[in-house]
Parts: structure tokens; C-alpha cells; sequence
């Protein structure tokens, strides 16, 4: 049970949606900056902006956001599953890009302190190919996750277990993306 009554039902909205339903003028803001973060154009695929949000949701512990950040990723990359629990195993010999490599150590830095960030990762990202607006996205995903899982534990909201418990709203997340479709309940049509 969550630390305060969202006067809802958690199990229909675990995680994030329950807090979001119960202050939708916050919920309106975190959605427009996930959606701009995680689904907007840019250059590097929105999966791996999940990969992202869901390696710092892991390194935070945070149960809802890493399972759920983890389907949404693994629904919109090629190895799906298998290369997410990969990443989030062993950064280091999981079977991606140098550039995602070197971005996901930038937020990993992050997640620990901003100041962890060095201007050495920031350059060895570089050299591998990110471009300034890619190390600058991937630092504010992954600021924007750290909240978002303080958030999310801070109100300690209920986190449903198993994959299956997130195929809902990976499909309305990967389909509709974030702001109304994010907070409907499991088998309601998205707006």
C-alpha cells in the first residue's frame, strides 16, 4: 500500500499512474518531458532512450520503472528482452554499439551524481560518435529517471511482478505514447 491514500485502486495503477492520477497537473508536465525524452524525433532510437531510462531505473532499484522502462525498450529494439537484461547484467560485454556503451556509462555517472560525470566519458562518448545533443539527452534522462524513481519509491506505490504484468502499457506506451495513453488503466481504450 502506498505511504498516502491516491484514493484509487493500486493494483489497476501501480507504479508511476497512481501518483499521476492522483495530481494530474503534475502528471501533464512529467508526461510532455517523458514523451519529449523517450519518443520524440532524435537520433538515437527510442528504444534505446528506454534502454536508458530502464539501466537507470535498475542501478536506482526502483522495481516499477526498471520493469516497466525494460519491456518498453525491449519492445522497440531488434533483440528485444534478451539484450536489455544483457545491458543491465554487464554494460560492459552486453552487445551494443561503443556509442550506446559510452552514453550508457554517462548515465550511469549520473545516477550516482551529476558531478560523476567527467568531461574523460563526456569525450570518450564523443569519440565514438555522440553527438552533443545525445550526451545532453542522455544526462537529462537519466536526471529525469532519478527523480522519477524517487518518486515512484518515495510514495512506496505498489510494483506488479513479472514481465506479463507490463504488456499493457508497453503496447499503449509504444503506440500512443505518454500523457493520456500512459495513465489509462489496464483494458481501457487509450485517448
Amino acid at each position: 500500500m502506498a505511504h498516502i491514500d491516491l484514493g484509487l485502486d493500486e493494483k489497476q495503477f501501480p507504479g508511476i499512474s497512481g501518483p499521476m492520477r492522483y495530481r494530474p497537473e503534475t502528471a501533464k508536465p512529467l508526461n510532455e518531458l517523458a514523451e519529449v525524452l523517450l519518443r520524440a524525433p532524435h537520433s538515437l532510437p527510442a528504444g534505446e532512450r528506454e534502454l536508458i531510462a530502464a539501466y537507470v531505473s535498475g542501478r536506482n532499484e526502483c522495481t516499477f520503472c526498471c520493469a516497466s522502462h525494460s519491456a518498453f525498450a525491449a519492445a522497440q529494439l531488434d533483440e528485444g528482452m534478451a539484450l536489455v537484461d544483457q545491458v543491465r547484467a554487464d554494460l560492459d560485454s552486453a552487445p551494443i554499439s561503443a556509442k550506446l556503451r559510452a552514453l550508457l556509462r554517462i548515465a550511469g555517472a549520473v545516477q550516482i551524481s551529476g558531478r560523476n560525470v567527467t568531461t574523460e566519458l563526456v569525450a570518450n562518448a564523443r569519440a565514438e560518435g555522440a553527438s552533443d545533443l545525445e550526451i545532453h539527452d542522455t544526462v537529462l534522462i537519466a536526471a529525469a529517471f532519478c527523480m522519477f524513481n524517487r518518486y515512484v519509491d518515495g510514495l512506496g506505490t505498489f510494483a506488479p511482478e513479472g514481465q506479463d504484468a507490463y504488456a499493457e502499457s508497453t503496447r499503449r506506451i509504444v503506440e500512443f505514447g505518454y500523457g493520456s495513453a500512459a495513465v489509462q488503466p489496464a483494458g481501457e481504450p487509450a485517448a
